[in-house]
């Protein structure tokens, strides 16, 4: 692996699955591969191209199957990391929203206003979810500081990491919106006095 530069920087990529067998829905821990389509988004997203030093992804299928190909394809070494697994919805996964808005709106419309303080029925909350993807994300940048690095992972997970490293309060998570095979940049560097100066380099493209 080379260092990008001589400073202590590193580029980290997240990109989202592609549209798993099954179609849209809250899916969470439930383990569906990807679909013919989302096999092409991914492929139609990265190209040709591998910038990357390593590829780090999510257990679930639907991250872990692709990152395994494109890791064989361009000879890249790939990690599984438990802690990107996407955040439990509970009696929601395996569910379409209109399906549960048709049962129980007030559930989905409180979540939707406040996804901190109306955690759906036997869900993880969004706080555990945030600690837990956090934990995560440090490990991977130690083990990688310095280096370009690929994520591949899950719409949650995406918008969680992007409210801690952008300082965006919490509950704000379900403004930022990630498409299908969506790629955003983060560049981590320290600032003069040795402190983290995170910042965003493109969000959401589906074309790297």
């Amino acid at each position: 692996m080379q260092r990008i530069d001589s400073h202590p920087m590193t580029l980290v990529d997240l990109i989202r699955h592609g549209m798993p067998v099954g179609g849209r829905r809250y899916r969470g821990h439930i383990d569906d591969p990807l679909s013919e389509e989302g096999w092409q988004q991914m492929w139609d997203a990265v190209g040709d191209h591998c910038p990357w030093d390593v590829i780090v992804t999510s257990p679930l299928r639907r991250c872990a199957e692709f990152a395994a190909a494109l890791a064989e394809r361009h000879d890249r070494p790939v990690e599984v990391e438990t802690g990107l697994k996407e955040i439990s919805f509970g009696a929601w996964e395996g569910r379409h929203v209109r399906d549960i808005l048709a049962q129980t709106p007030d559930q989905v419309e409180n979540y939707w206003r406040d996804p901190v303080g109306h955690t759906p029925p036997g869900a993880e909350s969004l706080d555990e979810f945030r600690d837990r993807a956090v934990a995560a994300w440090r490990d991977v940048v130690a083990r990688h500081a310095g280096h370009h690095i690929l994520i591949v992972g899950h719409g949650g997970l995406m918008r969680t990491l992007l409210t801690q490293v952008l300082g965006m309060p919490l509950g704000s998570v379900l403004r930022l919106e990630v498409p299908n095979a969506g790629i955003t940049r983060l560049r981590l560097q320290e600032d003069v006095n040795g402190d983290p100066a995170p910042s965003l380099v493109f969000h959401a493209r589906t074309r790297l």
